[in-house]
């Protein structure tokens, strides 16, 4: 997550820079609206003395202050949309609006406002005459207006910029908050009695050969990371690893009902195989062995759930299960933390 987020800011302080040369180059390079020119340009917007026409700069400029402001009001939609809860096909479309109308904008500026031909002229060794510095001093004197419509297109191109970059900011909280542990454990706490779906304790005298009940802790009913199947078989039957052996006491063995596959919930019991089994893609496991898997395409076993007996008679919860529920994921291999598996 750290490392991701590095990447993200270091992707914003780029397209900021890029965004900053930009508009100096932008700004240094067209704000007169002059050039050193003579002759007709390609575009046929620049008259012999290498000014831009007049009609051509005012219909350029409103139409690149059109996408300018059409790109912010598209990155303010996006921004509330996402907020709102978003909706994947008009967040496109206004990021489509939002990038489309500074690339357009870029483009008839680059096209429009920016002389194509540049040439060098000598300059005379001798003053001007008085007509020509008249016409220069008038020339300087109209420029002003062309001055003021760069500046203003440029805080609209910077305005387009930071509302996008605004809007591209409120996504990252898409990345967190980070799951940390939460994938590693579940609600069960040594001490936690086993319920059913009702909310009933059940206590170990109760169950016979054979049965097969879906419990949770007690005080977190229908969690289901939580979710667990106690099944009842003769003790002569367990091959439990000699970690486990007193897991199951009275042959009571409680393992997660979450098949390590897909997820989906191990419903089905079967006492003459002793196997639990996914109506999903069919795993089956061994409830004699520990869960392991005999059919199917899990390749894990379902984890245990070490339970004992209290002084009531009722089975309760000795710690959180043997390993992460549920199915695979990036870092399951990191296992549950001893202070979670203790309670």
């Amino acid at each position: 997550m750290k490392r991701l987020l590095r990447g993200l800011a270091a992707l914003v302080l780029t397209l900021a820079s890029a965004v900053f040369v930009l508009i100096r180059r932008l700004l240094r390079g067209g704000g007169s609206g002059r050039s050193l020119r003579t002759g007709p340009s390609r575009s046929g917007a620049v008259d012999a003395g290498g000014r831009l026409d007049p009609v051509v700069e005012r219909r350029a400029s409103r139409r690149i202050g059109v996408l300018l402001l059409a790109s912010i009001a598209a990155a303010l939609g996006l921004l509330v949309v996402y907020a709102r809860g978003g909706q994947p096909q008009l967040e496109g479309a206004l990021l489509g609006v939002a990038l489309g109308g500074i690339g357009m904008a870029l483009i008839l500026w680059g096209k429009h406002l920016f002389p194509a031909e540049e040439v060098t002229g000598d300059r005379e060794p001798h003053p001007s005459e008085r007509g020509e510095r008249d016409a220069a001093e008038r020339s300087f004197a109209e420029g002003g207006r062309p001055v003021a419509r760069r500046a203003f297109l440029a805080r609209l191109l910077i305005g387009a910029a930071g509302a996008l970059g605004l809007a591209a900011i409120f996504p990252i909280r898409s990345l967190g908050p980070s799951p940390g542990t939460s994938l590693l454990r579940t609600s069960w706490r040594r001490g936690f009695r086993l319920v059913t779906e009702e909310g009933v304790p059940i206590r170990a005298i109760e169950l016979q050969p054979g049965s097969a009940v879906t419990v949770f802790p007690e005080g977190h009913l229908g969690e289901p990371d939580s979710v667990a199947v106690v099944v009842k078989v003769e003790p002569g039957l367990l091959h439990l690893p000699p970690d486990r052996a007193d897991w199951a006491p009275e042959g009571n063995v409680c393992y997660s009902k979450l098949c390590t596959h897909a997820g989906c919930p191990v419903g089905l019991y079967s006492a003459e195989t002793h196997q639990l089994q996914c109506p999903c893609h069919q795993s089956a496991f061994d409830v004699t062995a520990a869960a392991e898997p005999v059919f199917g395409p899990a390749a894990r076993p379902l984890p245990q759930l070490p339970i004992t007996v209290d002084e009531n008679g009722y089975l309760t919860a000795a710690g959180d299960f043997s390993d992460p529920v549920g199915p695979g994921f990036w870092n399951r291999e990191a296992g549950i933390p001893d202070s979670d598996s203790k309670g």
